[in-house]
């Protein structure tokens, strides 16, 4: 699961100002952005531009983001029409989606809210356009705004007509600080439920519509991150290729059973533990364990 914060992304950036090209091409390979703005004001902490305004910071950007798939689709078009000049019914296919993708792009609007969005997805995935990837937008707000946010959260908000995630980096940085049983109790103090990082990766799982299997030993239990309607052989291919080749069938209790037994013995007394086979789509929280030949 790749992500990348690109909070610090600057004007030029499309030309080689700032990181330049080489902060973009990493940008290229992620799944997906989260896109953070700053909502909070604070004399003591400088802002690229002295003036809080989490919208223009979105604009600059976007801006930068569609110029650089821009420049790209552009150089694919011209070495694509050599192929096109033989006849080639590949580079005319991608051709013509190229050219809506340029003409979509060249109105400032990125390319994922195409309205033939599966037909780009098809035909343009391999070249990583950065403005079809999913954005999550996080608004790093003020200790006292964490609940309801504020004035620029809400506007924020309400302008990119989006869901968006509140955190406060300096609550974050207080919870790293303290042992995992006395966070919960801070975390209620100041009423909430889980931390902004808890929230943020919930959204990328929900974004890339990703679940999570559990295996459990004796002496460990470990996660596996999948995507949804995983058939039970792809599962059990992240553990080992041998396991998905020899397949047999999987051994499977809920999470909630699994906590509740306080283990697969006490689980696999009361029936609560499935056998599942070839077919099964894996769901998120199963406990599994793989039967395979070798």
């Amino acid at each position: 699961l790749r992500f990348f914060d690109i909070a610090g992304l600057v004007k030029g950036a499309s030309k080689g100002e700032g990181l330049g090209n080489k902060f973009l091409s990493h940008i290229r390979e992620v799944d997906a952005i989260i896109h953070l703005v700053r909502c909070f004001e604070d004399e003591n902490i400088t802002h690229v531009n002295n003036l809080i305004d989490p919208l223009n910071d979105l604009e600059v950007i976007d801006t930068e983001l569609i110029l650089s798939d821009l420049e790209m689709l552009d150089k694919i078009k011209r070495n694509l029409e050599k192929l096109i000049k033989k006849g080639d019914k590949e580079a005319i296919q991608k051709t013509k989606f190229i050219d809506q993708t340029l003409t979509h792009l060249s109105n400032g609007q990125s390319v994922r809210s195409m309205k033939n969005i599966s037909e780009i997805k098809e035909n343009l995935n391999e070249y990583n356009l950065i403005t079809l990837k999913p954005v999550i937008y996080v608004c790093n707000v003020d200790e006292d705004s964490i609940i309801e946010g504020n004035q620029f959260s809400s506007i924020f908000k309400e302008s990119i007509k989006s869901n968006i995630i509140l955190i406060s980096a300096d609550i974050e940085s207080q919870i790293a600080t303290l042992p995992s049983e006395e966070q919960s109790d801070f975390l209620s103090t100041l009423g909430l439920e889980e931390s902004g990082l808890n929230k943020i990766i919930k959204e990328g799982y929900k974004t890339l519509d990703l679940i999570t299997y559990f295996t459990s030993g004796e002496t460990e239990s470990k996660a596996w991150t999948i995507e949804k309607n995983t058939l039970a052989p792809d599962a059990a291919g992240k553990i080992h290729t041998d396991f998905k080749n020899g397949f047999i069938r999987a051994e499977t209790i809920s999470c909630v059973d699994f906590i509740a037994c306080n283990g697969e013995a006490k689980a696999r007394e009361l029936g609560k533990l499935r056998s599942e086979g070839k077919e099964y789509l894996v769901q998120d929280g199963d406990v599994m364990h793989f039967l395979f030949n070798n």
